[in-house]
Formats: C-alpha cells, structure tokens, sequence
C-alpha cells in the first residue's frame, strides 16, 4: 500500500483516475487481482512464457530468475483462482528516467478480459518513470492495439531483432511526472 501511495505521487491525478476507473470498470467481477511476483512464483512464471511465447521467445531460466529476484525491478502477476494467468516484467533507467517493460503475457483463456491493459497501467505506476517504452514482434496486431490503445506511439524499428529475423516495433508513452495539480 505504501509503495503504491508513492508511485501514484508521479502521476498527474487524471492518469490516477484512468488506472483506477480502468481497473475498477475492467476488473468489476474480481474475478482476477493483480499481485506482486515472486522467486515462489517461478514454476507458473515458466509455464506461462512457454505457453505464451514460442521456443526462441520464452526466457530461459537465468532470466526468469533474474525478473522475480533482482532489485529495483517491477513483476507483477495477474492471478485467478489461486493460478497465475499473466506475467508484466519492467525495469527503471534512473538516469534517462526511462522505464522499459520487457516482458507481458497473459494465457490465451484469460485474453480478452483486461488482465493485459490492467497489469500494463499497474506496471506504468509502479515505474514511475516519464517515459516507458517497450518492444514487440511486428506481427502481434492484438498487443500494437493494445499499446496503441494505451497511449505507445512507434517511435523506432529494430531489424531482425526476434528470432527467425522479424522486426520489433518500439513503443513509447510519454507521462508529465512534473504536474500533479488535479488538472
């Protein structure tokens, strides 16, 4: 509860208002919560990156590892009836104020639900940062919509960037962590 007083602190109260009538509006059955992850949560965070990704996508163990236990990174998980169903994974450059959001997933039977955009604006809190930006294979139309939706604009290509040599599209969203002034 503390850390989420002192992120909301970064964003101007309309953005506030956003993340908390999009999540209410979103997730109104409480079917579903969003959580913090952690190293317990390996095994369901492997399941769901292999489920989620093809093999040359999915992260390795060292890197799955690596987001439930290193510092200073943002892992949230999206949980239903005690399971993991989605995964969010960021991390913060302090000096370009930049966050970057390296992973998101959520299982093929919970998409569609909001589980994505939730865990997507929960980790823009948590980032605090006035940028995020974040990659994504020039293919997945559903997760452009989504990042479009949310406020990414593309702001750069990088070639042959995923295995089998496909393009990945950057995104980024802009925040004015500068005014919080209800207005």
């Amino acid at each position: 509860m503390c850390q989420d007083v002192f992120y909301r602190s970064y964003l101007t109260n309309y953005e506030m208002s956003y993340f908390v009538e999009m999540t209410d509006s979103i997730n109104s059955d409480a079917s579903w919560t969003i959580q913090t992850a952690v190293w317990r949560d390996f095994a369901e965070l492997n399941q769901l990156e292999k489920t989620c990704f093809s093999v040359g996508d999915h992260w390795p163990f060292w890197d799955l590892l690596g987001a439930l236990t290193l510092p200073g990174l943002v892992r949230l998980k999206a949980v239903a009836s005690g399971k993991m169903v989605g995964f969010i994974g960021a991390e913060r450059d302090a000096l370009r104020r930049r966050g970057w959001v390296t992973t998101l997933a959520v299982l093929p039977a919970y998409q569609r639900q909001g589980i994505a955009r939730a865990l997507l604006a929960k980790c823009e809190m948590e980032l605090g940062m006035s940028v995020v930006r974040l990659s994504v294979r020039a293919s997945n139309a559903p997760a452009i919509s989504l990042y479009q939706s949310a406020g990414y604009a593309l702001v750069d290509q990088w070639k042959k960037y995923y295995v089998g040599g496909e393009t990945a599209l950057i995104f980024e969203k802009k925040f004015d962590l500068a005014r919080n002034d209800g207005g």
